[in-house]
């Protein structure tokens, strides 16, 4: 397994392209901004993109979602409980940073707790961690999660934005993620990248 990380969006979102070296079919997970780099990355390695995987609703996280999903040809996952942050996408930007009105984000298909998507020989599991967002998921592929804004390196997402629940949060880290094997790999939605083993010192 292969990936890239591209650094995109309003709020330096991290979003990643991951694919199977064999087959090149790959997955975008998260979306903040249409990206002549991915594009021509997904051109030059030959890859077949096909899905754009998103950790959570916020606007920061989706910006890109349409444009990007037609370039590659992808279909768009979401969690359903963060519909709502993507259907009123122009409400909660224009709060945050008096973003211009923008065409809201068209999901192809939800994701729940469990459920298990393949690229090529590669298998991600969602992982279902509300808290920051009602809706929010993690994505497992192999040794890798994909955290989102649910767990940062030395810390984890804010929980007074709309469907945010700190209790949830907590119940999220300690009950589903801190219980992952340590050696596992932390790829956030912002910041750099951590491991399991690391975060369970640091939460102790």
């Amino acid at each position: 397994m292969k990936m890239r990380t591209y650094i995109s969006g309003p709020i330096d979102a991290n979003n990643y392209l991951i694919w199977d070296e064999n087959s090149k079919e790959a997955v975008l997970i998260d979306c903040s901004d249409y990206r002549e780099d991915i594009l021509s990355d997904v051109r030059g390695y030959g890859l077949k993109v096909k899905y754009i995987l998103l950790t959570h609703g916020h606007f920061d996280h989706v910006l890109g979602v349409n444009e990007m999903a037609k370039a590659l040809g992808a279909q768009v996952g979401l969690h359903t409980g963060d519909n709502v942050l993507v259907e009123n996408i122009n409400e909660y930007g224009n709060i945050f940073l008096g973003l211009p009105h923008m065409e809201i984000p068209k999901v192809d298909f939800f994701v729940s707790d469990g459920d298990e998507l393949n690229f090529g020989n590669e298998t991600i599991k969602v992982i279902y961690t509300p808290g920051h967002t009602e809706g929010g998921v993690c994505y497992k592929i192999g040794d890798k999660l994909f955290s989102g804004d649910t767990l940062f390196k030395g810390s984890y997402g804010r929980t007074d934005l709309f469907g945010g629940d700190y209790s949830k949060i907590i119940s999220s880290l300690k009950n589903v993620i801190l219980k992952l094997d340590d050696k596992i790999e932390v790829f956030p939605g912002h910041g750099e990248a951590t491991t399991i083993a690391e975060e369970k010192i640091l939460m102790k």
